[in-house]
This record gives structure tokens, sequence and C-alpha cells, in this order.
């Protein structure tokens, strides 16, 4: 069921131009899944991110329930989805309906009045850093990578 996903990717921006340029050529990616409640509902935001994305890359804006259904359904041999959410809340979620996922990229997640700096720009909150273990003790790799050509930073040491 995800061997056509080439990128599980937390980042609160989601779409932007690191990502257009460095992660779409590492991956030549032929589709885009965001998953997010509010986005899914928002018309402006997703009218937003459909312009921020090539006309040649396909785009799909989801809640985490319909993102579940999508993934269990599958894609076409040919496609290679990147799946883009803003918390890590979002993918706990989805493994929680039984969506599996092998590793998990952390890019741009911002400090705010909950959340900690725990590596470099990097930050998560108490409840974020919990999560992110859940995930490693349900046999996710979590690595922070924010370009396609950085280096893979292992995050298990940094929490």
């Amino acid at each position: 069921m995800m061997e056509n996903v080439v990128l599980v990717r937390i980042d609160d921006r989601l779409i932007h131009g690191q990502v257009m340029t460095s992660w779409l050529n590492f991956t030549q990616a032929t589709k885009i899944m965001v998953i997010d409640d509010d986005v899914a509902g928002d018309l402006f935001m997703k009218n937003v991110l459909k312009n921020a994305v090539p006309g040649n890359v396909g785009l799909g804006v989801f809640s985490v329930d319909r993102a579940a259904e999508r993934l269990v359904k599958g894609f076409k041999d040919h496609d290679k989805v990147i799946i883009l959410v803003k918390f890590p809340k979002t993918l706990y979620r989805l493994l929680e309906k039984g969506i599996k996922f092998d590793n998990i990229n952390i890019g741009g997640m911002g400090a705010n009045i909950n959340r900690h700096k725990f590596y470099k720009n990097i930050s998560a909150s108490d409840e974020e850093r919990e999560i992110f273990k859940n995930m490693m003790d349900k046999g996710c790799k979590l690595e922070i990578r924010i370009i396609a050509e950085d280096n893979r930073i292992d995050i298990a040491k940094y929490l």
C-alpha cells in the first residue's frame, strides 16, 4: 500500500520553495497529498497550495479520515506520492488507523509558546516529543532533513 509513497514529511509550512525544488526533484513525485483537517476545510488555503505546486504534479488535500481511506485504497503503479502534514499528531492519528510509515521526515517545526527547540531550528512540544517516541516504538524511523541534499539526522538522541 505504501510503496508509492516516496516521502512522508512534517512541515508546518506544508508546501514552500524548499519542498518544491529539492524534494520534488529528489523523489520525482507525481502527486502531493496534504493531510490536515483544518486545511481540508479551508478553500482559500487549498487554492494557495494548488498555486504553489507545479502544473505537472497532482495535489490532494485530505482530512485525516479521508486520507486513511485513500491510503488504504492505494495508488496507481506509476504514482510517486509525497505526504505532507503540519503536525506529528496527524501522522499519529493515521498510525492509530492502521496506516504504517517506515520513514518520517521532520522538516519545519517552528518554535511557539508550547514548542521548545531540540535541534537547530526544529522545535517540539512535550506532547509532540511523546508522539515521536510512540512512533519510534511502533517501528517508524524519524529523521530530520530540511532538504534532500542534507545528511539524515536521527532524532532519537535529541528526544
